[in-house]
């Protein structure tokens, strides 16, 4: 059908009363962009000035709202919650892709309706080209038509009103074939301050704006059909995304800035949005979904989240809040809140560095930050950021530092702002947070058991793991770290960034056991503390000649090590800051039978700091790591 024909057509659906109906209530569009930042010409950024102008046109031609968060980082937690409401840990929906086996299967709780069937009931067409991504039990009906294309909308004209959501690919395009005279210069962009500023990451930066610059292209052939469809005049369109770049490490899956700050602008007529406006309030893009059903003029149910943007009682929000929780195999918790000028942050698992192992551990830039750390060739800022000690608590004034740089917790200019966030937040939480305790064996394994994006590595998936030579450690992971699953060694190097300390614990020492990335780091509370690792079931080999352990501290320390609560020896590190082996000679008439445990006493000032780099047995033709 060419574009007259099509023309012809919708003329005269229109005159002959087809879309009658249409003019008491608006259609609503949703642009739903995948894995895409902010980085639009109508936001300011300068290599994007004048490359995305039908973003723009919709940003200028309605509102443009500049301080808009999702509710999670990642794509099925955010897109879960739209779709209720309501963020996705009030109603158990935050882990990613759960619910996707009869097995796994989350159902909402009773009376729960999902926007689409909302808008349903209330007279509304409604369809989704694209992606849906919902943890949860979700019936496909309450979509009732499909459009064969995302750019033809003829086929709506008489069906009017509508809501329809559009899926576009955002950060996800691929841009290998996109026009040369388009792209981006790496060398031009400015790479941001938590990233290394190399060639690598300039490209990923760069080709972050190509793939924005591709999506604005089909963004401009959506508002062209709906002009060509007839349409454009009686209908709200909404563009926005489901969180931060994909390719960029601390964006996608992380409640930072970058993971969680999104573009979201809207335009349609102009009793339902302003024209030329900005608004630079706190907005959760939950207030989407609110919004969305005061357009249609239903009344939102009790359990929403939002508020209509656009109501002439509206409260500007205080905070936005976040959560991070299970992303595919990699299991961490993780609570945010973004505030006027501050976002606080609480890590719930810090036996885990931030970049622990997750599905993009194949990408070139993944590589290569691992790589520069393993090389020590990684600044002291990066190193800090991607493989140091996890942090309890953060907070930043991310208007002055966007890319949360400067933790200011133990900053006591700061005390005030820490406290009242603390209590912001226990406030957000006390409404409820599914993300408490553990996922079931079923949805471990669902996700993280021989899976193409990777195998879990987290202490969660030890519980129901083999551990054929009784170490502790499960063969499937030991063999995920390259060692021998069946030598009982008693090896323990520190080296996963998913379980760091490798079942190490303390019951004196009170900081965090797991240093940076490949040690154990911690300071003495007293002028005496201990490590144990419990648990074990290894068989002592009369081969054992010695158990080895690497470490360093900065003062002179006595060293005891027993096994089983039996005393297999004690020596003295005397070097202050030298790394230094101690071997400890494993006597048969205490080295025997069954070890179901270890525990390192170490003696010497309070304060002093202990650094572990690995310990194993040594044993008669072993190729064990002992240097």
């Amino acid at each position: 059908m060419n574009t007259l024909i099509k023309s012809l057509f919708t003329f005269l659906c229109v005159m002959s009363g087809w879309s009658s109906f249409g003019q008491d209530k608006p259609n609503i569009i949703w642009i739903y962009a995948e894995d895409t930042s902010p980085w639009m010409g109508c936001y300011g950024d300068e290599i994007n000035k004048d490359a995305t102008p039908n973003i723009d046109k919709i940003a200028n031609s309605g509102v443009r709202f500049n301080r808009a968060y999702v509710p999670a980082p990642v794509c099925s937690a955010t897109r879960s919650a739209m779709m209720v409401g309501q963020s996705a840990i009030r109603f158990g929906g935050q882990e990613h892709r759960s619910s996707r086996t009869e097995e796994t299967r989350i159902y909402l709780p009773e009376g729960y309706k999902l926007l689409p069937q909302i808008m349903k009931e209330n007279g509304y067409a409604t369809y989704n080209h694209g992606k849906t991504d919902y943890n949860y039990a979700w019936d496909n009906e309450m979509y009732t038509t499909q459009l064969k294309k995302k750019v033809d909308f003829s086929e709506l004209v008489n069906q009017q009103p509508f809501f329809g959501q559009i899926q576009t690919k955002g950060g996800k395009n691929n841009t290998t074939k996109f026009p040369q005279n388009r792209k981006v210069n790496p060398s031009e962009v400015t790479v941001a301050a938590d990233y290394p500023n190399n060639e690598v990451f300039q490209k990923w930066f760069a080709q972050h704006y190509d793939a924005i610059r591709k999506d604005d292209y089909l963004i401009g052939e959506i508002l062209k059909g709906l002009k060509e469809a007839g349409l454009d005049k009686n209908t709200i369109v909404v563009y926005f995304s489901d969180h931060g770049a994909n390719n960029l490490l601390r964006h996608k899956q992380m409640t930072t800035e970058g993971g969680l700050h999104v573009p979201f602008m809207v335009m349609g007529p102009e009793q339902y949005v302003p024209k030329g406006e900005v608004r630079n309030d706190l907005v959760s893009m939950l207030d989407l979904t609110a919004t969305t059903l005061a357009w249609a003029g239903i009344t939102q149910p009790e359990w929403y989240e939002g508020q209509n943007l656009f109501a002439k009682e509206f409260t500007p929000r205080t905070l936005v809040g976040g959560h991070k929780d299970r992303l595919d195999q990699t299991i961490d918790q993780v609570r945010s809140i973004r505030t006027e000028d501050y976002r606080y942050v609480r890590n719930y698992h810090l036996d885990r560095i931030f970049l622990q192992p997750q599905y993009r551990d194949k990408k070139e830039y993944t590589k290569n930050i691992r790589t520069l750390y393993a090389n020590g060739e990684l600044s002291p800022l990066h190193k800090d950021i991607y493989f140091g000690e996890r942090q309890p608590e953060e907070l930043y004034n991310v208007t002055k530092d966007p890319e949360m740089i400067h933790n200011l917790v133990k900053d006591p200019k700061f005390k005030k702002e820490l406290k009242k966030h603390r209590k912001l937040m226990d406030e957000w939480l006390a409404k409820g947070d599914m993300g408490e305790g553990d996922e079931s064996i079923a949805e471990l394994k669902a996700n993280g058991e021989n899976k193409p994006w990777g195998e879990g590595m987290n202490p969660e998936y030890e519980v129901y793991r083999e551990d054929s030579d009784g170490d502790g450690i499960s063969d499937k992971l030991e063999t995920l770290l390259k060692r021998d699953p069946k030598d009982g060694l008693l090896l323990f190097t520190f080296d996963n960034g998913g379980w760091q300390t490798e079942g190490w614990k303390s019951d004196d020492i009170s900081s965090n056991l797991a240093g940076y990335l490949g040690y154990l780091d911690f300071t003495l509370d007293k002028k005496e503390g201990s490590i144990t690792r419990d648990g074990l079931k290894v068989t002592a080999s009369k081969k054992d000649q010695s158990y080895d352990i690497k470490l360093k501290a900065d003062q002179p320390l006595e060293v005891t090590l027993l096994a089983n609560n039996k005393v297999i020896g004690m020596q003295h590190l005397s070097k202050e800051n030298t790394t230094q082996t101690l071997s400890f000679k494993l006597d048969n008439a205490k080295w025997e039978g069954e070890i179901n445990s270890l525990t390192i006493v170490f003696k010497g000032k309070k304060g002093t700091t202990v650094e572990m780099d690995f310990m194993s047995v040594k044993r008669e033709s072993s190729s064990a790591l002992t240097n």
